[in-house]
């Protein structure tokens, strides 16, 4: 949507787009309508974001002060625990999510959570309004209720039983009176959240971090193997570093964007992508975007980042040397470079004032269990394999854990400014790479940029590559100009148009010109707010 306006936000869902709205109309600026509408998030996208899980929040304030990006992401627990504490209290399974999935859950998989401080410690350094006008609207979300959304019901479909089936709470929550399972459109209400964001307004993350909550959660894990001790909470600190600059696009319309530094690598490997694919013959219009031309450069330079990635990136001792030595890389060797070589959710606002802030969150999967008496579920970002690849607990207590999120701000040279950002797990920076690039390179408005279909290269087994698509990409159409990798070099698998396989960017710009944009992508169910 378009319109001369004050504010712009897109976001996961209508609840989260009406908070956006509300704070703006009560003075409040980008990054306070950014946190209150990701508080909101956390509330009615049970499974999928938490309170409890970890998060990336880049802001330009745009009064001249350069872009940050504060690291809110999880930790390794388990401080002063003995050697033979590690490796309890986890449980495998597998669900067919995303095309098929394999996860560890329990109370061995909770990493030490992060969100909450970051987002106090955003609105407290770049925010306008009061910290407990911030946090009314997910109070109001979690007192009465939420209609159950379509991608929350699509993700619980698979985990509902033998995800969140075990814990009490939340298998109570998940479930009517007579045991039924809560559907998409009827109303959910997970019991004692509202109260305990009631105290997050009073305390701010004191509430989650210190006190009888740090306390009953520290229980709680010592009792069914779990690793987080108040030693940890204690410890917690959101780490504000300045964002990783780059610059894409061609001269008349060059983007100069921030996005999340190392240690996290989604950041540096989003980067590596756009700047790849602006050598590309898309990129300096020789070729159609979209063609077969094209389509072969962004599978070959995607090919090449995300093994680069998983074959050096996730499994470095020094993630945030090996993520730098990768942008160094790419900008000193270009193209040359490349012969060398959860469940999230986003929310993008922008403000008449110059500010842009971009917040991804995440909870993994979930770990299928519950904060005693607060309604907050908890993380299982150790269990998550993708991100783990050297062992659920093989880091060191203290240690933040490996993240593909990059929440990403960005200034054009002719004055627009903007926030951009995706869910999806290792797709998020493919994603993010496609819409950021047929906007910056191919001159695609951002309507357009966030709909069109999305690939992707996945890693099925140890060795091996699949060509994930949409089924609108045409890619069969293409294969008698010979310019594809054929199905027997690299494996394919379709998927349906607008697939939330793909992730849920949404962008929010400001131009130039004072008018607005803002784009939720349909595949999440997104909303947005302009006023």
């Amino acid at each position: 949507m378009s319109g001369s306006a004050r504010l712009a936000a897109a976001c996961p869902n209508e609840d989260a787009a009406q908070a956006a709205r509300r704070i703006g109309l009560e003075g409040g600026n980008a990054v306070d309508a950014a946190v209150a509408a990701m508080l909101v998030v956390s509330v009615n996208e049970p499974g999928m974001v938490s309170l409890a899980g970890g998060a990336f929040i880049t802001v330009d304030p745009g009064d001249g002060r350069a872009p940050v990006t504060i690291d809110g992401y999880v930790e390794m627990p388990g401080r002063g625990l003995p050697p033979d504490a590690f490796g309890r209290g986890l449980r495998e399974i597998y669900t067919d999510y995303g095309g098929g999935t394999h996860m560890t859950i329990g109370h061995g998989s909770v990493a030490t959570p992060g969100v909450l401080p970051a987002l106090e410690v955003a609105q407290g350094q770049f925010g306008a309004l009061p910290w407990p006008v911030v946090v009314e609207p997910s109070i109001e979300v979690a007192r009465k209720g939420f209609a159950l959304s379509a991608a929350v019901d699509y993700f619980l479909s698979h985990t509902r039983e033998d995800l969140y089936g075990h814990d009490p709470a939340t298998r109570a929550a998940l479930h009517h009176a007579d045991g039924s399972p809560v559907r998409r459109g009827q109303t959910l209400h997970i019991p004692d959240l509202a109260d305990f964001l009631e105290r997050v307004a009073r305390e701010g993350s004191s509430a989650l971090m210190r006190g009888d909550v740090a306390q009953v959660l520290a229980e709680e894990m010592a009792a069914h193997g779990g690793l987080i001790t108040l030693a940890d909470l204690e410890a917690y600190r959101p780490a504000v570093r300045p964002a990783t600059l780059i610059e894409v696009g061609p001269a008349h319309r060059r983007w100069h964007l921030a996005t999340n530094p190392p240690p996290a690598i989604g950041g540096p490997v989003l980067a590596a992508l756009l700047l790849l694919l602006g050598e590309g013959p898309a990129a300096a219009g020789t070729v159609p975007v979209g063609g077969a031309a094209d389509l072969a450069w962004v599978i070959g330079v995607v090919r090449s980042v995300l093994a680069h990635r998983r074959g050096v990136l996730d499994v470095a001792p020094d993630r945030a040397a090996a993520a730098q030595a990768l942008l160094d890389g790419v900008l000193a060797g270009g193209q040359a470079w490349r012969g060398r070589s959860p469940s999230t959710a986003h929310v993008s606002t922008v403000d008449a004032a110059g500010a842009a802030c971009a917040i991804t969150a995440s909870t993994g999967y979930g770990s299928g269990i519950t904060i005693p008496g607060t309604g907050v579920w908890l993380n299982n970002c150790l269990g998550e394999h993708e991100l783990n690849l050297t062992g659920v607990h093989s880091l060191a207590p203290g240690v933040r854990l490996a993240s593909n999120m990059a929440p990403t701000v960005g200034r054009r040279d002719d004055g627009a400014w903007m926030a951009i950002g995706s869910p999806g797990a290792d797709r998020i920076t493919t994603a993010l790479a496609q819409v950021i690039g047929a906007a910056a390179f191919g001159g695609c408005d951002w309507d357009h940029a966030v709909s069109r279909p999305r690939l992707h290269i996945s890693a099925p087994g140890v060795g091996t590559e699949q060509l994930e698509y949409e089924q609108d990409l045409g890619i069969e159409a293409m294969d008698a100009e010979g310019l594809l990798p054929s199905p027997s070099e690299l494996p394919r698998r379709a998927h349906p148009p607008s697939s939330m396989y793909f992730g849920g960017v949404g962008v929010a710009v400001h131009e130039s010109g004072g008018w607005v944009h803002a784009v939720a992508d349909p595949r999440r169910g997104g909303a947005i707010a302009v006023l």
